[in-house]
């Protein structure tokens, strides 16, 4: 995951409450409270969210447009008047649901040939899926930090039809893909899908 901060201010860095210094619980260290509506809420009373901008390959377009979508990019950032994060992320790619429809199709196949092409699409399938070939999406995202929440959804309609602008397409951040950002960021990238019980 990548991180890109717009401003190069220093941060003040807090000291954790003296009842969770010596905590086994990471929860007791996480400065989040809870994540709803597409926003992260912090124990300071923040909410961070933002948008998701889904990716486009402009270097097959023509040079004029290519020309036009940067500098209407560059114009875009530049009128951002507050702090903000461009994110961008690697998401495992899932095609559990597309491998569910061929074993369906190889089951109800009766000719061998046709079985044996799908056989081969399935395991061509699950190679593309194994972790030495490290197949992902990448998502890029525009976080910011704000208390009122009449200015957050200000802020991301901003958002949204500026890039619209860039022709590029945004939505609002979901709660899963707070929740992937904060995964691959406490775990680099790997999700945990196990739980740990911790002796009273």
């Amino acid at each position: 995951m990548i991180t890109i901060q717009s401003q190069n201010q220093p941060k003040a860095v807090s000291k954790p409450a003296a009842s969770n210094v010596n905590s086994k619980y990471a929860e007791d260290w996480v400065p989040i409270k809870n994540i709803l509506n597409g926003m992260i809420h912090l124990d300071s009373g923040e909410f961070v969210t933002g948008v998701k901008v889904s990716p486009r390959n402009i270097f097959i377009l023509d040079q004029d447009s290519q020309d036009n979508i940067i500098f209407n990019l560059r114009t875009f950032y530049n009128v951002i008047d507050y702090e903000f994060w461009l994110i961008i992320a690697d998401r495992p790619v899932d095609i559990n649901i597309f491998l569910s429809q061929l074993q369906v199709r190889y089951n109800e196949a009766a000719n061998p040939l046709v079985r044996k092409l799908i056989m081969q699409d399935i395991n061509k399938a699950n190679s593309f899926m194994s972790t030495q070939l490290n197949v992902v999406d990448t998502e890029y995202f525009i976080l910011f930090k704000e208390k009122k929440m009449e200015l957050i959804q200000k802020r991301i309609n901003s958002l949204v039809s500026g890039l619209a602008n860039c022709q590029l397409n945004s939505t609002q951040v979901t709660n899963e893909d707070l929740r992937m950002l904060i995964d691959n960021f406490f775990n680099g990238g790997f999700q945990a899908e196990f739980g740990t019980v911790m002796p009273q």
